[in-house]
């Protein structure tokens, strides 16, 4: 096995169980590992520190399989990893939308793996994943008891890692849109072209807190911007919102959304669609003076990478400076970022300087972060991507 030689003094965030190796870290290889290959990864002085998947083209040069460096990184090691991962599943969610496996938190670095209802949604985003991608799909398929999985691996940051992107059966049949239930919502959900793995899980909590927003204010006038399908929108219908205008740059996602407002029961003369660019829409409505009693803002990542963070910052500041310009004195603005570089502080100070510009005071409510199956490793916070706040207008 080849290894890994930190340089001194480089070895501490492992000390405290990180997964990453950057390669600014690295002095010197004992060989030339090929992409996704196992590597001994020793300190400046020789200790084994950790066994890890070596990924020679991304900055993040190496993450950690196991500290435990007496054990084999083989097909035995994905089935256990694999196996603990979804036991512990049914203490998060046992609903028909679920995510099985979170990357670094459950001990997979670059993995990510969704079930909607009888089919499995893979994402393997690392070149160690990539390396074991056959390995892993069979333990999927023996832990889950399923046939069918497909796979994702079309996400940008495969680039980072020297991958091209892939999509298509991986093991079973290809899958047709299927739906899940999600407090007593059926959703439609695109596995093969939708976003992610073909739907945000993510946010089923906050779907539910913005549903019962909506109760508390029946008959609200609500705007829900880069509603992808309608998840948002049919929870803030179906907690009583009178309106909700959605807006979304994506034909067919706005076409599924129609879809799931029928599937639903709910009224469609309620809810109002717009195919737009939400920067340009916003600006419109602001313009034409019009106004709600709640707003959500779910931006995509605006921030992939931490080189992109400034450039990101000044996006999310432009994005609620026109969401508050738009919200009723009393009203509700519920704000998120995915951007795993912009951190909950920084966060928060993005959006009060959008409320100061707006000349508005806003009062922080809750704090929102990801489904409980989305856990977060105490020694990875990188893994606590999503962050969201509910801000009241005072």
């Amino acid at each position: 096995m080849i290894d890994v030689f930190l340089k001194a003094g480089k070895e501490k965030s492992l000390a405290r169980r990180h997964p990453w190796v950057f390669s600014g870290a690295v002095e010197k290889l004992t060989g030339e590992p090929v992409s996704g290959e196992t590597v001994r990864v020793r300190s400046h002085g020789g200790a084994i520190l950790a066994l890890a998947a070596y990924s020679p083209r991304s900055q993040i040069r190496a993450r950690v399989w196991t500290f435990e460096t007496a054990r084999q990184v083989d097909a035995g090691f994905f089935a256990a990893r694999i196996g603990r991962a979804i036991a512990r599943r049914p203490r998060y969610w046992p609903g028909t939308g679920q995510r099985l496996v979170h990357g670094e938190s459950d001990g997979l670095p670059g993995l990510i793996v969704d079930r909607y209802g009888d089919t499995l949604v893979g994402q393997f985003l690392s070149a160690g994943a990539e390396r074991w991608r056959e390995e892993i799909a069979d333990a999927l398929l023996v832990a889950t008891g399923l046939t069918d999985l497909y796979e994702r691996s079309d996400a940008d940051v495969r680039q980072l890692e020297g991958l091209a992107p892939r999509s298509g059966p991986l093991r079973g049949a290809p899958p047709g849109t299927t739906s899940i239930e999600e407090h007593g919502i059926r959703l439609a959900v695109d596995i093969a072209r939708g976003h992610k793995t073909g739907f945000y899980l993510d946010q089923r909590e906050n779907r539910r807190i913005v549903r019962d927003l909506a109760a508390a204010n029946p008959g609200m006038q609500a705007l829900n911007c880069f509603c992808y399908t309608g998840g948002f929108s049919l929870s803030l219908l179906a907690g009583g919102a009178s309106h909700v205008v959605s807006i979304d740059s994506s034909g067919p996602a706005l076409q599924i959304a129609r879809a799931n407002i029928e599937a639903n029961g709910l009224d469609p003369a309620r809810a109002e669609w717009r195919e737009d660019d939400v920067f340009n829409a916003l600006r419109e409505m602001r313009n034409n003076a019009r106004s709600f009693d709640l707003i959500v803002l779910d931006p995509p990542k605006f921030a992939p990478t931490p080189a992109s963070v400034e450039r990101a910052s000044r996006a999310y500041k432009d994005i609620n400076l026109l969401g508050f310009k738009l919200l009723k004195p009393g009203g509700c603005l519920v704000t998120f970022s995915c951007s795993g570089g912009v951190s909950a502080e920084l966060f928060q100070k993005i959006i009060a300087g959008a409320a100061l510009d707006a000349g508005i005071d806003a009062l922080v409510e809750q704090r929102l972060g990801g489904a409980c199956d989305h856990p977060v490793r105490l020694a990875f916070p990188e893994g606590e991507y999503l962050k969201g706040l509910v801000l009241r207008r005072d």
